[in-house]
């Protein structure tokens, strides 16, 4: 139930990560909180894994989704961050992550679906790794303010293909967050570990979710995001290697 799903795909070009793909919580996990918080933001990102899909299909693209909620265990954080395993999310508790034993559901989750992520790199030697995620329209907790953004462009320290992702999405009018509506320079784990790490360029797509909860909506931006990822990918085949 764990072990993320791998879709085949050509080698040599881009390659998709879905760390938020599903709300699963595997057999002998309590989180000790109402079903329905299972559908929230808090547990999936919502339409991403569909988005991530269909985009593997059109592009040819290897694709790795997980398979288990980021409420048992986030895995798009470094195995000592505070919200590994969340004990509150967006103002919901859940209890049953208070007294978890932490180094447990690391090794049954956490660390292999990063050696699966690790192997499929190995085998497809991808030329650039997009991340895809949503985002709530607006937070439930904190009082934060509404979020204007339709699409946001994630990254740490390698913007080489972040910024031709902004400019491509803005100049086709599309409300575009420059590390918005969070900053990939504080959460950027997955493609920490496994773009920069190792050289590899790298972005996070996140989409605000009530834009790609339907077919219809997860079609639209496939049609959007999936020329901007082949014209990304030739463009950076043409320049030279990031500095170190």
């Amino acid at each position: 139930m764990s072990a993320p799903v791998i879709l085949p795909g050509a080698p040599g070009g881009i390659m998709l990560i879905c760390d938020h793909a599903s709300n699963a919580v595997p057999d002998g996990v309590d989180l000790g909180i109402p079903a329905a918080l299972l559908h929230k933001h808090i547990a999936i990102d919502i339409g991403a894994a569909p988005l991530t899909g269909v985009l593997a299909a059109r592009l040819e693209a290897p694709a790795i989704l997980a398979t288990v909620s980021r409420l048992v265990i986030d895995l798009h954080r470094q195995p000592d961050h505070a919200s590994l395993i969340p004990v509150v999310s967006d103002g919901h508790a859940i209890p049953g992550n208070v007294a978890v034993d932490r180094a447990d559901r690391v090794a049954r989750f956490h660390a292999p679906y990063h050696r699966a992520l690790a192997r499929l790199i190995q085998a497809t030697s991808p030329t650039l790794l997009a991340s895809i995620h949503s985002f709530t329209p607006e937070l439930e907790s904190g009082g934060a303010s509404a979020r204007p953004w339709h699409a946001g462009i994630l990254y740490n320290r390698d913007r080489r293909a972040a910024d031709l992702a902004v400019a491509m999405l803005r100049a086709s009018g599309i409300e575009t967050g420059d590390n918005e509506p969070y900053s990939g320079r504080v959460l950027n784990a997955t493609l920490n570990r496994h773009g920069e790490a190792n050289g590899i360029p790298s972005l996070a797509i996140e989409i605000r979710n009530d834009l790609i909860s339907d077919e219809a909506g997860v079609a639209r931006w496939a049609d959007i995001l999936g020329p901007i990822l082949i014209k990304i990918s030739n463009s950076l085949a043409q320049k030279a290697p990031l500095a170190t």
